[in-house]
């Protein structure tokens, strides 16, 4: 059986960040695992300024103000200090190895004032996930396996506090508590 329950969940995903990034003016934005069809920077082209996807799969290419970068998240954000105004990270913490590591790069990257927006599968979503994943075949089961960690608040904002200038302004659960949504902040 094809996964057809991943399109359906992206797309929510993507509708959960787009208002938020709407209430920038012409934007510098950063997808983190963008995707191959790297669809929010698409949605998003007309209302920002420039826009960058990281993906480990995906290829090097440039559209007029969208550049995709295939890259590795583990070696870092390939980006300079100080150059975002907006990250986006969708369903792709939990497959860090070193989310931590991670969070200081995007602290790095972000502009003063600027705003990532994250989603992660909650600790209460494992078993859904795997149910839907392994014995459905409705959610890739590769993607699953490569799971490293699903989260809480409270992993989360602890996870956020080890980040020196990066702070939550704010947590919510969504799709029946199978999801975090985290709005944080990198300080002035």
């Amino acid at each position: 059986m094809k996964p057809v329950l991943e399109p359906v969940l992206s797309h929510l995903r993507m509708l959960k960040v787009i208002k938020y990034i709407d209430r920038y003016s012409s934007p510098i934005v950063l997808d983190i695992g963008c995707g191959k069809k790297y669809w929010l920077l698409n949605k998003l082209k007309n209302k920002i300024d420039k826009g960058y996807g990281i993906d480990k799969h995906i290829t090097n290419q440039s559209s007029k103000n969208i550049k995709l970068i295939n890259y590795n998240l583990e070696h870092g954000i390939p980006l300079r200090n100080n150059e975002i105004d907006v990250i986006t990270m969708l369903a792709v913490l939990e497959h860090l190895n070193d989310p931590l590591f991670i969070l200081s790069e995007i602290n790095r990257v972000l502009k003063p004032g600027g705003m990532i927006l994250l989603t992660v599968p909650t600790i209460w979503s494992q078993p859904v996930l795997e149910f839907l994943s392994f014995k459905l075949g409705i959610v890739d089961p590769i993607l699953i396996q490569d799971h490293k960690t699903y989260y809480n608040r409270q992993m989360l904002t602890e996870l956020f506090s080890e980040v020196e200038g990066l702070f939550i302004e704010e947590h919510k659960y969504f799709q029946c508590f199978m999801n975090n949504f985290v709005i944080g902040l990198k300080g002035n």
